[in-house]
């Protein structure tokens, strides 16, 4: 992999990562919770939202070791979720906004694809809508603390909601094992052909 290789990693990687976060803070402030803005988190500027892990660290290791999976995160923007107006059924909203911008910006760029004729750049834009299908894919599985737990948490009767979301602290360790395993592709992979192809990329 050369270096105009890992700059286009880069320019799509970043930015789709943290217009996710973004966007989980922009609806909890819309919601009632000014959290995210006093942090200063409400903004593009990359540096803000850089996790040396998650954003840098884990994303290059999965692309050299050719996991056959690239994902990552950014540093979680703060949300106090009992300053929210209703907070089970905002809680929802607020993480379910982070995935759709990413299917959003699949979307988008499937748009683009299909109307360009440059077939270098088309590649670049088959990573793009891959990339971000992924993403929001991922976030969507219903492991503590990603976006789909939130979903989950909001449905489930509060007690076992409670009990449900106690199993944060665990999570990174669950996703971790099905990535060990190769059962975290096996989830996530197929799911993402399937919307790619829905979208008319291929």
């Amino acid at each position: 992999m050369d270096f105009l290789q890992i700059l286009q990693i880069i320019l799509i990687l970043f930015p789709s990562i943290i217009l996710h976060e973004c966007a989980h803070g922009w609806m909890a402030f819309l919601l009632g919770d000014s959290t995210a803005k006093q942090a200063g988190r409400l903004t593009l500027n990359p540096f803000k939202h850089i996790d040396p892990v998650g954003t840098v660290i884990l994303p290059l290791l999965l692309y050299f070791s050719k996991a056959g999976i690239l994902f990552g995160w950014a540093k979680p923007v703060p949300v106090n979720f009992m300053n929210l107006r209703s907070p089970r059924r905002d809680m929802m909203l607020v993480a379910g906004i982070g995935p759709l911008v990413n299917f959003v910006l699949a979307f988008l760029f499937s748009l683009v694809f299909k109307i360009n004729q440059n077939f270098e750049l088309n590649e670049l834009l088959k990573f793009a809508v891959s990339l971000n299908l992924l993403l929001a894919i991922f976030n969507l599985i219903p492991i503590p603390p990603l976006d789909g737990s939130r979903l989950v948490m909001g449905i489930l009767p509060k007690p076992l909601a409670d009990w449900y979301g106690s199993l944060e602290s665990y999570g990174i360790f669950i996703v971790m094992a099905l990535m060990y395993f190769g059962l975290l592709n096996e989830l996530i992979y197929p799911w993402v052909v399937r919307c790619a192809y829905w979208l008319g990329v291929r």
